[in-house]
């Protein structure tokens, strides 16, 4: 019996963007570190670079997570 298993492991339904190979994919079929994931659909999947960003960008503008807000000494 064997203790671990070779390559990526998931479910049928499950979509992934891999972003080494620039493709959605099902399953997953790529490395956990290259790809984002899982979404419901392979459309969500598709859009998954501009869902970072749009993250990014709410993180970025929160100011709850503000360290250099003014008064803020280092």
């Amino acid at each position: 019996m064997a203790l671990f298993r070779k390559g990526p492991v998931g479910k049928p339904g499950e979509w992934y963007y891999c972003v080494k190979h620039h493709k959605v994919e099902e399953g997953p079929e790529c490395r956990a570190a290259d790809r984002l994931g899982p979404y419901a659909t392979p459309a969500e999947a598709g859009r998954a670079l501009e869902t970072a960003q749009e993250r990014n960008a709410q993180w970025q503008n929160d100011p709850r997570w503000q360290d250099d807000a003014p008064g803020d000494s280092a």
